[in-house]
């Protein structure tokens, strides 16, 4: 039943893509990216060189398996890496990226997609990001007796693999040659499901954002805007989270704001600089501010910047929890040891979860908290040093997955140049 139910959504999938493509830019690339996927792998991938094959979803989860894919680089330098997105916000962003020699759309899973794929590329190793799950592919490396490995996986109760109907779900888990997980909890439920191929690793976004702290250069412009003032600086907004933000902002001028929404469309850089009455973009120019000028709010109009700007942060917020998708990414802001402020939608997030729990995170229910928050944390000094403790001991205690998983590689030999 299930697999019937697979087979009708991996078919209405592109044609829905087709459909909104004509009025979804999103879409429209999604469609326009495979594009004669197949000609285009066999016109671009050689052979003379053993190849590794890295999945990902999207951008965020590019950015797990970043730190994998660069130290497979180091380890094996003799070998080829192709780099495959489902997602245009993956792709668009990273098909230039240096450190795979390839990088292409995944075509849409499928039986005949999935052998086709792989006589092209003929990978030795697959590795996939986190939690995708594509049953055909996964099958057919299987079948090819491919290695095949998840990385940084998560797995929670109400996932289809732990329900009655889950049979078909269960048998793609079975595929995998061995499953690197980020917690206890996600090997406790695998084992009950007979899934024993499993180590708990932790997560490799940790590697990730402990290697850009430490390659840290400064921004001229938002060292000029700080100026020695408190700063708060809140990345991946969206409108629920900088409508809670801007009251405390427009009433609080001697601090300084850095606003980075998730969004740098034209629409939501306009609606931000109308929530925020003293607001400037950082394209208009951060150094024009002068002291005494009354602009205390930058707003960030450009992509790339953000994992910079919480090193000039005295409080991070990190946007996403005001809304129904949850927050985004704690770990860029507390990896320079900074307190991280957050909306209530975050229980999903075992690293939100675990940075609560350290001292270092705290989520708010609404404005009035958040103000209460920043306000305790601007004031009590002591208060303020035992959060920044905790959120840099968070990330030192937690680095180390990639290493892990390299390690298993080699001494298990499943991969050799």
């Amino acid at each position: 039943m299930m697999k019937a139910f697979y087979k009708l959504f991996i078919a209405l999938y592109p044609l829905s893509a087709r459909l909104l493509s004509v009025k979804n830019e999103k879409a429209a690339r999604w469609v326009l990216g495979r594009k004669n996927i197949f000609e285009r792998l066999t016109a671009g991938i050689s052979h003379d060189r053993k190849i590794i094959w890295v999945h990902c979803a999207s951008l965020g989860e590019f950015e797990q398996g970043r730190p994998l894919i660069e130290q497979l680089r180091k380890v094996f330098p003799e070998t080829a890496i192709l780099l495959t997105f489902f997602s245009p916000s993956g792709y668009e962003i990273q098909r230039q990226y240096s450190g795979a020699d390839y990088v292409f759309y995944l075509p849409m899973d499928s039986k005949r997609h999935a052998e086709r794929f792989f006589d092209i590329v003929q990978p030795a190793l697959v590795i996939f990001i986190k939690y995708e799950f594509w049953y055909y592919y996964i099958r057919e490396a299987a079948k090819r007796s491919i290695p095949v490995l998840l990385a940084s996986g998560i797995f929670r109760r109400s996932q289809p693999f732990f329900q009655w109907y889950g049979g078909f779900y269960r048998e793609m888990l079975g595929n995998f040659t061995w499953m690197f997980v980020q917690d206890q909890r996600s090997a406790e439920l695998l084992a009950t499901i007979g899934i024993s191929s499993v180590a708990v690793t932790g997560d490799t976004r940790f590697d990730r954002v402990r290697a850009i702290a430490d390659q840290f250069t400064p921004i001229e412009a938002i060292d000029h805007f700080c100026g020695g003032h408190p700063v708060i600086v809140a990345g991946s907004t969206w409108t629920e989270d900088d409508k809670e933000l801007a009251h405390f902002a427009n009433s609080n001028r001697h601090i300084r704001f850095i606003i980075a929404p998730h969004n740098v469309s034209k629409a939501r850089i306009a609606e931000c600089l109308l929530l925020y009455n003293t607001a400037r973009t950082f394209s208009g120019s951060a150094t024009n501010v002068e002291a005494g000028e009354e602009v205390n709010v930058l707003v960030i109009d450009s992509i790339g910047l953000l994992s910079r700007l919480y090193h000039y942060a005295t409080i991070a917020f990190v946007g996403g929890g005001f809304g129904a998708d949850g927050v985004h990414n704690v770990l860029e802001a507390a990896v320079y040891g900074k307190p991280v402020v957050f909306g209530p939608e975050y229980e999903k997030y075992i690293e939100a979860v675990q940075l609560t729990e350290k001292g270092g995170g705290f989520p708010v229910e609404n404005a009035l908290e958040l103000e209460t928050r920043f306000n305790l944390l601007l004031d009590d000094e002591f208060v303020y040093r035992q959060s920044c403790l905790a959120a840099a001991s968070f990330i030192k205690e937690n680095v180390g997955a990639t290493e892990k998983i390299i390690r298993y590689i080699q001494e298990k030999r499943l991969f050799t140049t």
